[in-house]
Formats: structure tokens, C-alpha cells, sequence
């Protein structure tokens, strides 16, 4: 029985999935989404939620919170430059999400051993999935103070700047390939 025993092996030794997990982690970060088997995936999400969770700007207020967290999460990864794409680029785009860092899409199944497969992804880095969703306001509801401050309207959804420069882009091939 396996009460009480919360770890996946992998059928692998310690030290083994420990490396593996961290060159996963390493993995995600670079690329934003991998394809894993189920099982690898889920260890994925419960190893790399907490790192996101210490990378977050809330999490590092004064430069000897910053630090340490870095060094914790350099510990797991080891590798210096996904330590600065995670307490960069990934932490800003997850500032505003409680939680729930990772998606798990489930793919079918291998080939070759008909292993169960998956694609382990960034949730804020799909941009597929969050592009006819309008961005939540969030709100803190309390007892007191009912009616107390008034509605503010919502404010449209600015266009994203990145997909203007994509096809700024686009158009100067086209008219390069047209001389």
C-alpha cells in the first residue's frame, strides 16, 4: 500500500529525477510549453508551481527576499539562464495569477510504447487560449463598507504590441520578395 506517500518515482533513484525534473523545469521555461509523458508532467507541475510562486514581484519586496529566492530557485534548476527568464520574463506575466501556473493537455498516445503523452504548458504564454478572453478585474469583497465606493467602468483591451510589430514585419518581406 502506498499510504501517505506522495512522491511519483518515475521509476527512477533520487538523484536521477531530481535532474531530470530540473532540465524539464529548464525546459518549460525556455520554450514556454513541452510534450512529456501524463506522469512526468504532473511531477513537472507540483516541482515548478512553487519556483513561479518565489519568482512572483510580491515575493521579493526587500533585495534579501530577491536573493534568497533566486539562490532557491537556482538550487532546483541549476541553471543560470532560466533562473533570469523565470524571475523576468515569467514572473511578470504571472504577477496578477494566485496560482495554477501550468495547463496539462492530455496528447493520446506514443507510438512506439503507447505511453499516455501530454503537453505541459505556461497558462499566460498560450496566447491562443487568453486572445477572446478580456483581462478579469479584480475585486476584494468585504461585510463593511457595502455601496460605500462607486462602480468604475471597464476599460477596453488595448492592442498587443507584439502582433503589430509581427506584422510590420510580414509586410516588409512581402515588399523585399516584391523587388
Amino acid at each position: 500500500m502506498r499510504h501517505g506517500k506522495k512522491v511519483n518515482h518515475l521509476g527512477r533513484k533520487a538523484a536521477h529525477r531530481k535532474a531530470m525534473l530540473a532540465n524539464m523545469a529548464c525546459s518549460l521555461i525556455e520554450h514556454k510549453r513541452i510534450n512529456t509523458t501524463v506522469a512526468k508532467a504532473k511531477a513537472l507541475k507540483q516541482f515548478i508551481e512553487p519556483l513561479i510562486t518565489k519568482s512572483k514581484a510580491e515575493n521579493n519586496q526587500t533585495v534579501e527576499k530577491g536573493t534568497h529566492n533566486r539562490r532557491i530557485a537556482f538550487k532546483n534548476l541549476r541553471n543560470k539562464y532560466a533562473v533570469t527568464e523565470l524571475f523576468d520574463a515569467v514572473s511578470e506575466k504571472v504577477g496578477d495569477r494566485p496560482g495554477g501556473y501550468t495547463r496539462i493537455i492530455k496528447l493520446g498516445n506514443r507510438l512506439g510504447d503507447n505511453a499516455d503523452m501530454a503537453m505541459i504548458e505556461l497558462v499566460d504564454f498560450n496566447e491562443l487560449y487568453n486572445a477572446g478572453k478580456p483581462k478579469k478585474k479584480s475585486t476584494r469583497r468585504s461585510r463593511r463598507g457595502k455601496g460605500s465606493k462607486s462602480e468604475t467602468p471597464a476599460v477596453a483591451v488595448a492592442e498587443n504590441p507584439s502582433e503589430s510589430k509581427e506584422v510590420m514585419d510580414v509586410e516588409a518581406k512581402a515588399d523585399d520578395s516584391e523587388e
